[in-house]
């Protein structure tokens, strides 16, 4: 058996925690769980997708996005809008407060990239998201 220091599981949520442990020093003030902002930021990529789009794309099932969309929604950073041609969808739009956060945040999310990564070579960098992304699947 593993030792659990070397276990996958293990190293994986402790990478987790050290990753939130610097979100939170960069962006606390901003009262964005990581999964809000990463929202958002598919928003940044392209407004007015549907629930179930952001749903597809996040990897987020529909229940967990609605939830998050709720407190965006309530903080003001976005708003549904009643899609046009399926009245069972909306459209997930952001507001000026929400699009005018990304030119504050966008910057700020470079220094976490960075402070994340720090640890490794661009060649470790590379190989890691190759190796998440199969992990992923």
């Amino acid at each position: 058996m593993t030792e659990v220091s070397k276990s996958i599981g293990f190293l994986l949520a402790k990478s987790y925690q050290r990753a939130c442990a610097i979100y939170n020093e960069k962006f606390g003030r901003y009262e964005l769980t990581p999964q809000q902002f990463g929202l958002l930021r598919f928003l940044w990529e392209e407004d007015g997708v549907t629930q179930v789009e952001l749903s597809n794309r996040s990897h987020v099932d529909r229940t967990t996005i609605g939830g998050l969309i709720d407190r965006l929604e309530h903080s003001a950073l976005l708003k549904r809008v009643p899609h046009p041609e399926d009245r069972r969808a909306y459209r997930i739009f952001l507001t000026d407060a929400g699009k005018s956060l990304e030119r504050e945040l966008a910057p700020l999310a470079e220094e976490l990239h960075v402070a994340i990564l720090e640890p490794l070579s661009p060649d470790e960098v590379e190989a890691l998201i190759l190796i998440l992304q199969k992990l992923k699947q």
